[in-house]
């Protein structure tokens, strides 16, 4: 609906009845159907107001986008006979001044005014009057057009004859002392209702200091023109209803202006709020998020039905939870989430902040509305009700802002669970809000309420996804034996948010770290539930050593198993720091780059693509690669170099140049990437990124002795360990280590076949001591008695060690131990 004073066509003084001085004195304001066009700076409209389309015959959906020049009366001929124009044609009509043309093409950089005689097709020629203000600012508008119909000046049934009407001149009043300057300040907003507050405001202020439209009809009498936007007050229908009731007793026909007036009326109200419900619904729901819903809602009704819109909701909808669907109550929490209004800017924010959460006592107006899902009407806020109201609100006097304003107080409900409410407040000089203002606020917050109970049911749903893929995200440690690593997730936007991307690192016999990423295709809860399940396996495989194309064998042996509604692609990387080389195997997924210390070359790598997991019966290879201590690998999804319309090389170029630029640690060099690419715009999938710097282990470090199936290789195994340590500066180890080798070496002897025994110490971020033999049965941690005879080595090394554990290998399994370095 465009509320623009289509109702109210009643003037507060029509030229000729009485004389001039009787119209100055009453210093009467014109209320007049106005037609109100705003023209951008390339001279299209983009706004059309209702009272446009019934001026000039134009529909809003054909004049918004169009030259103003096409449907605006401007200087010109009329049409021939015979010719038609599709809303009418247009010609200058008395010369006051310039014409409109003038204004509409930029000429003129003050406001003007005028007449125009409009000839609609199939009508007889209109007499409209014209006011242009140009207007200035950051906004797109340009030029504010406010036009009438002349006719409209004279009631029915006038006397006035034909030159009366002809002296009509639209003009401008050089001040603002009319009685219906604030009428048109407070009016304005309320037509233009494709505009915000603020760029409302802005225009009002520009035109009352340019001049506020007036018509003159002598040389020193004037009526301020205004809109009228509002049904008939109910004083006024019913004395309309009374006359006819009057008329009808006496047997005398009914007034025909009053029969006619009235019906017109009502019709036009009710249509015009079944526009207006229809327009607050285009403009509510464009989104799913939560917080932008609520604006939506709070900024739909202000200015045009509400001076001020403060909006509840019940805490555990803001917090996305679920919650009890009984019958709020004195305790329930509502938190103040939006607040709109027309005063002048921060009145408000200090007494009522959004984002305060309070109760509402039971013998408030508030109360009753969120107990029985009603709509609860004051039509005016006494001193007694705004003190009561007040008291609420501890240290803060609420008074001056609610007292002796109409308010409207609408239940938020969806389903019959009342989500919230909307507090509405008219200004006092504002017409109070009456039973059909109750039916309209009704219908408005159903409509508003199920659409925020579905962004309610969507942020609750997505937060549950969401946790539900962050618990399946592995914490990453920082450092690994060799290796830092860093690591970011980024959840994708719009519909996408909850994906299967991951990444994992695995620590492996042999000081090695095995790094992994993973992209489940498609999107939602069960690609989450999928990429858990795969990661889980993956940390599995790993655990038990597996070379990387034996490890994605498996993996698409058990996708095939889980079901062929899913695809992944996968790239492991196993990582040993001792050789400096990197395994690696890919399953359909992008390529990793590898960033060199040495020069800070960047490539990527150049690996067989292989088919993604879960395609079945397609073989995987694996290659290798040297490294440099210093370099580093990323591995990351598509979903950051990918954007729909653009050649994927683009990406991966982009993504070697970023992850070659210096950075002072792993989380700028991190940074560095997520910056250079998800800026490009058109990302709507998830993002997994995992960055490791291969910081290599020196050949220092490492100690390695091969010791023979012999009992007496216990006790020299003892020596060799704490003569390394000592050499190392490790001597307070020493006495630990010594025991937990005893115990290792000891068990190797006793179980080992035919190969000699392996004994590895490396020195990094800890002491990690690791015993191999060809026996692939694994050790388990026994619960030994006082007479048992075995059982206590393993019990020894769990309690002394940082860290233990024991893996397959190819030849046989390792048992290992990690010992925390000492302060230095």
């Amino acid at each position: 609906m465009e509320s623009d004073t289509a109702r109210g066509t009643e003037v507060g003084t029509a030229p000729g009845r009485g004389a001039g001085n009787d119209v100055a004195e009453h210093a009467a304001v014109g209320r007049i159907p106005l037609a109100v066009v705003v023209v951008d700076r390339d001279g299209l409209v983009s706004h059309w107001s209702t009272g446009a389309r019934r001026l000039f015959g134009a529909p809003k959906e054909d004049a918004v986008g169009r030259s103003a020049v096409d449907l605006l009366p401007v200087s010109g001929a009329l049409p021939e006979d015979g010719d038609t124009a599709p809303y009418g044609a247009y010609a200058a009509y008395d010369g006051l001044g310039p014409d409109l043309e003038s204004s509409l093409d930029g000429r003129l950089s003050y406001p003007a005014a005028g007449r125009a005689r409009l000839t609609a097709v199939g009508s007889d020629r209109v007499d409209v009057l014209w006011w242009a203000y140009p207007l200035v600012g950051p906004g797109r508008e340009r030029l504010l057009v406010l036009a009438a119909d002349a006719g409209a000046m004279c009631h029915e049934g006038s006397d006035a004859d034909e030159a009366a009407v002809e002296r009509l001149a639209p003009g401008f009043a050089l001040h603002t002392d009319f009685p219906g300057a604030e009428e048109l300040a407070r009016r304005l907003p309320e037509i233009l209702p494709s505009m915000s507050v603020g760029e409302s405001a802005r225009i009002v202020a520009q035109v009352l200091e340019l001049g506020y439209p007036v018509l003159e009809f002598s040389q020193n009498d004037r009526v301020p023109v205004t809109p009228d936007w509002g049904v008939p007050r109910r004083a006024e229908r019913k004395a309309r209803r009374e006359r006819v009731a009057r008329a009808a007793a006496s047997g005398e026909p009914v007034p025909q202006g009053v029969r006619d007036e009235g019906e017109d009326l009502e019709y036009v109200a009710v249509r015009e709020r079944l526009e207006f419900l229809n327009e607050v619904s285009g403009r509510i729901g464009t989104s799913l998020d939560l917080a932008q819903t609520i604006l939506e809602v709070s900024r739909a009704v202000v200015p045009r039905f509400t001076d001020v819109a403060g909006t509840y909701l019940r805490e555990q909808v803001v917090a996305g939870e679920g919650f009890h669907e009984g019958v709020p109550d004195t305790t329930t929490m509502w938190h103040r989430v939006a607040l709109e209004h027309t005063d002048e800017p921060g009145r408000w924010d200090d007494v009522v902040p959004v984002g305060e959460a309070m109760p509402f006592p039971a013998h408030t107006p508030f109360f009753q509305c969120m107990t029985t899902g009603e709509p609860v009407l004051v039509p005016r806020i006494s001193e007694q009700m705004g003190h009561m109201i007040a008291s609420q609100f501890e240290k803060r006097d609420i008074r001056p802002l609610i007292t002796n304003r109409s308010m409207l107080v609408v239940p938020l409900k969806a389903r019959n669970v009342v989500l919230g409410f909307m507090i509405l407040l008219r200004h006092p000089e504002r017409v109070e809000f009456n039973d059909m203002d109750r039916v309209t606020g009704a219908e408005l917050a159903a409509r508003a309420g199920l659409v925020l109970d579905n962004a309610r049911m969507y942020t609750y749903q997505e937060s549950v996804a969401e946790t539900l893929q962050d618990s399946m995200l592995p914490h990453i440690a920082p450092r690994m034996s060799g290796c830092d690593i860093a690591t970011r997730y980024l959840p994708g936007t719009l519909l996408g948010r909850v994906g299967g991307d991951w990444f994992d690192s695995v620590k492996l016999p042999g000081s090695r770290t095995a790094l992994v990423v993973g992209d489940v295709m498609g999107h939602g809860l069960n690609s989450a539930a999928m990429m858990g399940q795969l990661r889980t396996a993956v940390q599995t495989m790993a655990a038990l050593d597996l070379p990387p194309a034996q490890l994605l064998r498996n993996l698409d042996d058990l996708a095939q198993r889980l079901g062929d509604n899913y695809l992944a692609t996968c790239l492991y990387a196993v990582y040993d720091p001792i050789v400096g080389e990197l395994h690696i195997a890919n399953a359909g997924h992008i390529p990793p780059v590898l960033v060199h210390a040495a020069d800070g070359y960047s490539e990527l790598l150049d690996l067989p693509t292989g088919a993604p997991i879960g395609v079945g019966g397609v073989p995987f290879e694996a290659v290798r690669v040297r490294v440099s201590p210093g370099d580093r690998l990323v591995m990351c999804t598509d979903g950051l170099v990918e954007v729909r319309g653009e050649d994927i090389g683009v990406g991966l170029a982009t993504l070697c140049e970023s992850a070659a630029h210096p950075a002072a640690s792993m989380d700028d060099a991190c940074d560095t990437i997520i910056r250079a690419l998800n800026t490009r715009g058109g990302r709507k999938d998830d993002v997994a990124l995992l960055m490791a710097r291969l910081n290599g282990i020196e050949p220092e470090d490492v100690a390695e002795w091969r010791l023979a199936l012999d009992p007496l290789e216990v006790a020299r195994s003892r020596a060799m360990v704490r003569e390394q340590l000592h050499v190392w500066g490790l001597t307070a180890l020493a006495d630990s280590a010594e025991l937990m080798v005893s115990e290792l070496v000891t068990n190797a002897v006793r179980h080992a076949h035919s190969r000699r025994i392996g004994l590895r110490l490396v020195r990094g971020d800890t002491l990690l001591c690791e015993v191999d033999d060809d026996d692939h049965t694994l050790p388990t941690l026994l619960s030994a008695g006082p007479g048992d005879e075995f059982g206590r080595g393993l019990r020894v090394v769990s309690t002394l060690a940082r860290e233990w554990g024991t893996s397959r290998t190819g030849a046989g399994k390792t048992v290992w131990f990690e010992l925390t370095l000492p302060r230095r």
